[in-house]
């Protein structure tokens, strides 16, 4: 088994008879979403999806668009990007930012009504004169088409922005619902490579919606108090290739009995030999 992946897992399994509230990620919420199966199978079961190993070139770009924000943060001004598109905040210097952005602690609040510990670590927060938030998520990508979040694999992006939204007005921020997109977009158009990717950096606004939220973290807890496993979603890549995987291998299994050669009955009056054994 890899390194990387525990097949069977203990930790993290929902019980229903504990009174514990059970911690639930920004991630999962969606992976309900996508797939109520999967999700029961994780969260219930202990089984997960395996993980893909990471885009380092992607997280590379995170890392330094947060030290780059984090220079104007700490001198209270606007990045000249965020003037470039006239946006009128400045980084927010906030004592928690650090612990926000933790991928195992983030921005949390406790939902009483299905004894979830909800959490998403953001990329980053503005704050614009009036006091109000906007949440900001960093994404990078290499495309030639211009950038856009018109993509139906994208609403994931949309909805992860949602979840943050939602957090941050449960612990009693005031929350625009407009947030950020700052997308980093690597060029292909070069004559050659020479050790050097250039990227041009955007920012797309996209304005928020988390009325769903609540609902969602209700039907996900109802899902997880049931024996019954749900149905997998028909978009569902991974439950798709598990049923597959599981015909095409009790087929084999069948055809395998079936070509087993039955032994020839004995003779008559002949009394088969028994064989020896040391034990």
């Amino acid at each position: 088994m890899s390194q990387y992946y525990t097949a069977k897992r203990t930790r993290g399994v929902y019980d229903p008879k504990s009174d514990e509230p059970f911690k639930l990620s920004r991630s999962k919420i969606d992976l309900f979403i996508e797939c109520p199966r999967c999700f029961y199978v994780d969260r219930r079961l202990g089984v997960g999806r395996p993980a893909g190993f990471p885009f380092n070139l992607n997280s590379a770009v995170d890392a330094l668009l947060k030290k780059e924000f984090d220079i104007h943060r700490k001198n209270g001004e606007a990045h000249p990007l965020m003037k470039t598109y006239n946006i009128d905040a400045v980084p927010m210097a906030h004592k928690n930012i650090e612990i926000w952005r933790d991928v195992f602690k983030g921005i949390a609040y406790y939902h009483k009504p299905t004894n979830f510990h909800v959490y998403g670590a953001i990329d980053d927060v503005w704050v614009n004169p009036k006091g109000e938030l906007h949440i900001v998520d960093y994404k990078a990508t290499s495309k030639d088409a211009e950038v856009t979040l018109d993509a139906e694999w994208q609403m994931g992006y949309k909805r992860q922005m949602e979840i943050y939204q939602w957090l941050f007005r449960q612990n009693d921020f005031k929350v625009s619902k407009t947030g950020y997109f700052v997308y980093a977009n690597a060029g292909r158009d070069k004559k050659a490579f020479d050790g050097v990717l250039e990227f041009k950096v955007t920012i797309i606004p996209y304005i928020g919606s988390d009325d769903w939220v609540d609902r969602t973290l209700k039907d996900a807890k109802e899902t997880l108090d049931k024996d019954a496993i749900p149905d997998a979603s028909p978009e569902c890549d991974y439950c798709a290739y598990r049923n597959a995987a599981v015909e095409v291998i009790r087929s084999a299994h069948a055809k395998k009995e079936v070509a087993k050669p039955t032994p020839p009955p004995a003779s008559p009056g002949k009394k088969k030999k028994e064989k020896s054994t040391l034990f």
